[in-house]
């Protein structure tokens, strides 16, 4: 059922996902276009790799906020549209606001809509429906991150783990759910189709967390 208030938030998850956090930080302090450099993508990846890390780490918490604020909106809409939390009416009222977020960080109407990969967006969005299999997702990200320096080789492993542990070890009941799990990852091998490229030639960029990196453009 359709309602102003769970209109209201769909429009609201759109334009906390459309918050171009790269592009405005980076304009704000650096003087910088993140997508002039580096990959040329307005995402945390290549805020990390251009500007280095306190504005990477700034970038990625603020995206993640925007994914996870975005789905939580589902509380605001009322149980008497999503029924009871948890139940899979709510699951499915949260899973579109965080795709709407998500969509709004890939097409943002506040920069031109030349956004990120979304890979932020959509871990807080994970964050918010299953916590477990977020943190999950998280430890394989940093193993895989800090023994191949491939932030999108991290992103992709992390990626194929959340529909994998909600199945088999969370045991997930609710089907909107798992298909948004699959969903997930294939999303995450169609926006990182260049990396993937580049990482079979062996020309993918590494990102040194510890090291900082000098700007150079594309």
């Amino acid at each position: 059922m359709i309602t102003v208030y769970s209109l209201g938030a769909v429009i609201l998850a759109y334009l906390f996902g459309s918050i171009p956090t790269a592009v405005w930080l980076g304009q704000a302090f650096y003087g910088v276009d993140v997508r002039e450099y580096g990959s040329g993508n307005a995402g945390a990846t290549n805020t990390f790799r251009v500007l280095g890390k306190k504005a990477g780490i700034a970038v990625m918490s603020i995206d993640i906020a925007k994914g996870y604020t975005a789905t939580k909106l589902a509380y605001l809409i009322g149980m008497s549209v999503t029924g009871p939390i948890h139940s899979a009416q709510f699951v499915n009222y949260e899973l579109a606001l965080g795709v709407t977020a998500v969509m709004g960080h890939l097409f943002p109407i506040f920069a031109g809509f030349r956004g990120g990969k979304g890979v932020a967006t959509l871990f807080g969005m994970i964050l918010a429906v299953h916590f477990q299999a977020a943190m999950l997702c998280v430890l394989v990200f940093v193993v895989v991150l800090l023994i191949t320096k491939y932030v999108s080789l991290s992103s992709i492993c992390a990626g194929f783990t959340f529909p994998l542990s909600i199945v088999f070890l969370f045991q997930v009941s609710i089907k909107s759910e798992v298909l948004y799990g699959m969903v997930v990852c294939v999303l995450i091998l169609v926006t990182h189709q260049k990396n993937l490229e580049r990482l079979l030639k062996g020309k993918e960029s590494k990102v040194y967390l510890f090291k900082r990196k000098t700007i150079s453009p594309n």
